[in-house]
């Protein structure tokens, strides 16, 4: 970021998320290429990005949207126009009517499941897949993002599928679909690859298998990701197999295109200097808590690197509502600027109004110019309650 970035941003009403449409483009772009090169085809996963006021400009680098549920599927389809796929840990039966008027490929979570509405979905010309967990872990830090965990409620595993299967279930599949990454690179995917087709090779060779989903959490537009593994895996599986190949990031279609902006309320002072500010791990960005993770700050380095140390808290009443340990160069002050880099993936879709706490406006940056896409106020509070 630099001073006229700075500039900018300081001018936007705190608290606010700003989505930079140019880091986002070149993300797009990345992505794009990779379908032009490859022919694979790359799907939004919307439960880290959901701005839909982007979504028809969106649609001109992807192929189409990832859902996890009926909302979602709406949003997707009515917003980018698109294919739309949708895959959930278990299907409501009074929605499943109404979700297939938006979605063209419907992922099933266990064999029970693909049974009870496979037959419906074929008989409406849907395309159907299974997840299927391999349960290869390549998680190190983060168990709550594993699908492979022990207990894992996600996939259908090879000793349930060995099981249970049968040829009518069978027949009913046009797809295979599993997800075990998470901000991981190709190399742990190439791994996890050789481990499905270890032991689901005989499905991908049926003859009614058309395509494969490699799901999401590939860091793809990360600096220095090895994208020609993931090209090498995508050419393996169309080769051998002649599946066509989806991948479903949500993080990386945004990486790195969005900041929080907000300002000091108060400095307290207990052992440590505590700076209150009016953004909210809690409320405006659940994952700082659940990965949990210290995201990065302009201008800020870590504690003791800088010369004045502060603690970062929200206003709410949570006592661990606590963004991180960082140092500055300079005293904070009431009313001082504080920029979260990286804020566009699992914040707006996840923020909350907890304690009454405003939910911040959304705006988009081009080039030197802001513009509000949304503001929220006193009645987006109090709908959610009554």
């Amino acid at each position: 970021m630099n001073d006229k970035l700075e500039t900018i941003l300081s001018n936007i009403p705190s608290p606010a998320y700003i989505i930079d449409k140019n880091i986002l483009e070149h993300n797009l772009q990345i992505l794009k290429t990779l379908q032009d090169d490859t022919g694979c085809r790359v799907l939004l996963a919307q439960k880290a990005f959901s701005c839909y006021p982007l979504y028809s400009w969106m649609g001109d680098f992807l192929y189409g949207t990832a859902a996890s549920g009926l909302y979602e599927a709406k949003l997707g389809s009515e917003e980018m126009r698109k294919e739309s796929h949708v895959f959930s840990a278990a299907f409501r039966e009074d929605e499943i009517d109404e979700m297939m008027t938006y979605s063209d490929h419907f992922i099933f979570n266990s064999l029970n499941q693909l049974k009870k509405y496979g037959p419906k979905l074929k008989d409406n010309n849907k395309n159907v897949g299974i997840r299927v967990n391999p349960m290869y872990s390549t998680q190190k830090d983060h168990e709550i993002y594993d699908p492979c965990a022990v207990g894992s409620r996600l996939g259908v595993t090879k000793k349930i599928w060995d099981r249970d299967v049968d040829r009518s279930v069978i027949n009913l599949l046009d797809g295979i679909h599993f997800h075990t990454l998470c901000e991981q690179d190709a190399d742990d995917l190439e791994v996890t690859l050789n481990s499905v087709e270890e032991q689901f090779a005989d499905l991908l060779a049926l003859p009614n298998i058309k395509w494969i989903n490699f799901g999401g959490g590939h860091h793809i537009t990360r600096n220095g990701y090895k994208i020609n593994i993931l090209k090498k895996c995508i050419k393996y599986i169309q080769d051998k197999y002649n599946l066509i190949v989806y991948i479903e990031p949500g993080e990386a279609v945004a990486l790195n295109a969005g900041y929080f902006v907000s300002r000091v309320l108060d400095i307290v002072e207990n052992e440590i200097q505590i700076a209150v500010l009016d953004a909210s791990a809690a409320c405006h960005m659940p994952d700082v808590l659940e990965m949990p993770y210290t995201p990065p700050v302009y201008g800020a380095k870590k504690p003791d690197v800088l010369n004045y140390n502060y603690r970062l808290g929200g206003p709410t009443c949570l006592s661990g509502d606590i963004i991180g340990d960082y140092s500055f160069n300079k005293r904070l002050a009431e009313n001082d600027l504080i920029i979260f880099e990286d804020m566009a993936i699992y914040t707006m879709v996840k923020n909350n109004t907890f304690n009454g706490i405003k939910l911040p406006s959304i705006y988009l940056m081009d080039e030197d110019k802001c513009s509000l896409i949304q503001n929220f106020g006193y009645d987006d509070f109090k709908c959610r309650l009554g």
